[in-house]
């Protein structure tokens, strides 16, 4: 039964994205128990400054080499070759997996040698034991680009035979590592414990991957094929994505070594924002991009426009349906967000406010976070790779220049407001560029899906302002529960009020989600009957 269940291909976009979607909100929840931890432990302060530095330059690693290859390169590649040549395209696998393999190991390699040079350029402000610290979490933390690497790899294979549920439990299987590494390797080992659950999470993620893998018909062959054509189109088609992604991590090294120099927590404050504000964008956008890509690369190999068109505007829409009420339960409950999820230990009110403050920014462009996955991966399945890193280059730039600014101004706030105005500066090019290249959008529909959603999102706001100060004089709100129960009940009637007005207005999405939702779950509680079956859906 779990065998068949975790290769279970899903047929459509939303069905594909809800299964996404699922696992990443168990994921999410899980990096909120992390977060809850890490806060209650160590507070805002130098060690959550020190561990979220630590991560910069690995990530960075990992973006270039890996993310480059694998979104922009690896699957359309993959994909094509499927149709083709399986035999083929199995090579091209093995040889994409020691190429990037070798390439991790030099590269990680030699930072290792140089991290206290780099962290100089990085942390600025820090000092003593807060300065070497920093070098000792990331000097191990340069494994896990090696082992996520690897896994990547493995998941976009999966990602294209649509085996989207094993793929989507590996962020769970980080995450969990990352707590173990908190409740079981600190006490062993001090601070370094939690580098170590940063191995142990990438070791999860590579591991429960493999077993779907081999299922599918993968066979390790050590094969590097350096100039094979298609290795070689995949290196073409990563160069300008990974530009693109060098220009986002320069985003987020230009905002740590900014809160560097600002008061200590600075960096912890927008980390643990930027963590809360991920879920939405991360369940509801990352999700269905992954789950469209696939689609959207057939339909690009077959040259056919008007379909892709047609995806691409049902997919912005159904985002759109689902973001819009998240956004508005981050903005007007956000304090509330941040003390249920991190109000803990050592984590005091101060900081509470300046995390529910930074939070609040971050939400203002939760759309254009959430639209950017599906526009920037269009342009991948169309094999262009330049026109979102020249349109990331842009943002970019603009991210930086408003960080300075707004940061003398607003601190750390004004980090996040520079980063909010680029994201919606990204989105709005990334679409007017691609309609250009696809000839319409279907914006008129766009637009008067999003004039209902809005409707339904103005009596959602509401109701949820005229509720949640009458429940917080019913309930103690110096208590964990009393918030809860004022944030979860006045979130929840809030949610109810939209689903209602937009069943009322006869908003196709709302049918889609809930339809598609009823066939998930339907197929998940059959899956049991279904084992013996043929599997005809």
């Amino acid at each position: 039964m779990i065998k068949k269940l975790l290769n279970r291909q899903s047929h459509t976009i939303t069905g594909a994205a809800i299964i996404i979607g699922a696992a990443s909100f168990i994921s999410r929840i899980i990096g909120m128990v992390r977060d809850r931890l890490f806060a209650h432990h160590f507070g805002a302060g130098d060690v959550m400054d020190a561990y979220y530095a630590a991560f910069k330059i690995p990530d960075l690693v990992y973006n270039l080499l890996i993310v480059g290859a694998l979104s922009a390169g690896f699957i359309p590649i993959f994909v094509e070759l499927l149709t083709k040549d399986k035999k083929q395209a199995w090579r091209v696998t093995n040889a994409v997996i020691n190429i990037l393999g070798i390439l991790l190991v030099v590269t990680c390699g030699i930072l290792m040698v140089f991290t206290p040079n780099l962290m100089h350029l990085l942390v600025p402000g820090f000092e003593g034991e807060k300065f070497e610290m920093t070098i000792m979490l990331t000097r191990i933390m340069f494994l896990s680009p090696i082992l996520l690497g690897i896994s990547s790899v493995i998941s976009g294979v999966l990602q294209s035979f649509r085996a989207f549920l094993v793929y989507s439990l590996t962020p769970i299987m980080y995450n969990l590592g990352i707590i173990l590494g908190i409740t079981i390797f600190v006490p062993m080992f001090g601070v370094a414990g939690l580098a170590y659950g940063v191995i142990l999470g990438a070791l999860f993620h590579l591991l429960i991957q493999i077993p779907s893998l081999i299922q599918n018909g993968f066979k390790y062959q050590a094969l590097f094929l350096w100039k094979d054509k298609y290795v070689r189109k995949i290196g073409a088609l990563m160069i300008p994505r990974t530009l693109g992604m060098a220009t986002r991590q320069i985003n987020f090294l230009v905002i740590t070594i900014i809160a560097s120099t600002l008061a200590s927590g600075s960096i912890a404050i927008f980390s643990f924002a930027d963590n809360l504000q991920s879920v939405p964008s991360g369940i509801v956008g990352v999700s269905f991009g992954i789950a469209i890509f696939p689609t959207l690369a057939r339909l690009a190999a077959k040259g056919n426009k008007k379909k892709m068109s047609k995806s691409i505007s049902d997919t912005t829409r159904q985002i759109l349906f689902l973001i819009i009420p998240l956004t508005i339960i981050f903005l007007l409950l956000r304090a509330q967000i941040v003390r249920i999820v991190l109000g803990t230990g050592e984590f005091d009110w101060n900081a509470t406010i300046l995390t529910a403050n930074a939070l609040a920014f971050f939400s203002i462009s939760l759309f254009a976070q959430s639209l950017i996955p599906l526009l920037a991966r269009s342009f991948y399945a169309l094999q262009n790779t330049w026109t979102p890193f020249i349109i990331g280059l842009v943002s970019a730039g603009t991210n930086v220049i408003a960080a300075i600014y707004l940061s003398n101004i607003f601190g750390i706030t004004g980090l996040v407001a520079g980063y909010s105005f680029s994201m919606i500066l990204q989105m709005a090019l990334l679409w007017i560029f691609l309609h250009l290249k696809l000839g319409t959008l279907h914006e008129t529909k766009v637009i008067m899906t999003l004039l209902k959603i809005s409707i339904a999102a103005f009596f959602m706001a509401l109701s949820i302002q005229l509720l949640k100060y009458p429940i917080a004089q019913i309930v103690d709100m110096q208590k964990f529960w009393g918030i809860l129960i004022q944030g979860g009940l006045s979130g929840t009637i809030g949610l109810l009020v939209y689903g209602f007005i937009c069943n009322q207005l006869k908003l196709k999405e709302m049918r889609l989600f809930h339809e598609s939702l009823k066939k998930r779950w339907l197929k998940l509680r059959n899956i049991q009957g279904e084992v013996n079956e043929a599997d005809n859906i």
